[in-house]
């Protein structure tokens, strides 16, 4: 075991996270400004992207994170599916057997990672990507293609790092973290889901239909359903690229589309850098 992950198991990561919460929040000018700089200047974050590139005016560094970029910076691909956020591709392949696959080829369950079998049943034998989402990278969520929301379920749980190296070194970390699993039916091809996947400093996740979605103390899981319409009236189908949510601070995607006739665009590759709107796939 490295020292790095021994660490992960050690620290106190839920308290750590919630006072990375309480300073990112922090509406003090001195320390929203030092925070938001210092962030800038370490991560080489390029503000001409930023719809608000003026870090004066950002309250605090919450709201700098989950900054808006300016119309036209992410165009979005012609292609079925087309990636959801900007980040680095760690896994690509197919849920076979209700397996998926992680780093080093370390198997975790698509039950265990969306909480709910019969979820996994219809998602079996589609296709699935993670991004892992760095510090750097713009931390709003689109939508990969058309889709009308049918649930969301809060599945609690560790707040490991999810970098490269941790996942690797901790057996179905993205399965064992808390977790935000968000299902929707594309027009054609079926039921589909994305999993919004928390880490150490990233306490909250928040999606446009409910806002910050909040943890039961309970710790139990928390489920919203909105097929009939009637949890979310105002919800009209999400188009492909629009906005669905966002992460305070980076964290991890994993994507399951439905069926098996995806024929990957060439540059959805892992290990590669992506960016919202890219090409993932089309019908082969």
């Amino acid at each position: 075991m490295s020292f790095s992950v021994l660490l992960q198991r050690l620290a106190p990561l839920h308290l750590l996270t919630r006072i990375a919460g309480q300073l990112a929040d922090c509406r003090q000018p001195w320390l929203a400004q030092y925070l938001i700089r210092t962030f800038v200047r370490r991560h080489k974050i390029d503000l001409d992207e930023a719809l608000v590139s003026d870090l004066a005016t950002y309250p605090t560094f919450n709201e700098f994170f989950i900054r808006a970029l300016r119309p036209g910076a992410r165009p979005i691909a012609a292609a079925d599916w087309t990636s959801p956020v900007d980040g680095t591709i760690s896994q690509i392949g197919r849920v076979e057997a209700g397996q998926m696959i992680h780093a080093k080829q370390h198997a975790y369950s698509a039950t265990a990672l969306l909480g709910d079998a019969a979820l996994a049943k219809q998602l079996e034998g589609g296709c699935f990507s993670t991004v892992y989402l760095s510090p750097r990278n713009y931390h709003r969520i689109h939508m990969p293609c058309e889709g009308r929301l049918l649930g969301m379920r809060h599945v609690p749980g560790k707040l490991y790092s999810v970098r490269p190296d941790i996942v690797e070194g901790i057996d179905g970390l993205l399965a064992i973290n808390e977790r935000l699993v968000c299902w929707f039916e594309h027009p054609q091809h079926g039921v589909f889901a994305l999993v919004l996947v928390g880490a150490a400093i990233v306490g909250r996740i928040a999606t446009v239909w409910h806002g910050l979605v909040e943890p039961k103390r309970s710790g139990q899981v928390s489920e919203w359903h909105y097929a009939d319409g009637a949890s979310a009236p105002q919800l009209k189908d999400l188009l492909q690229g629009v906005e669905m949510g966002h992460f305070q601070l980076g964290s991890t995607i994993v994507l399951l589309m439905p069926g098996s006739a995806w024929q990957y665009h060439p540059d959805w590759q892992v290990g590669q850098p992506v960016r919202l709107g890219q090409a993932i796939a089309s019908r082969g």
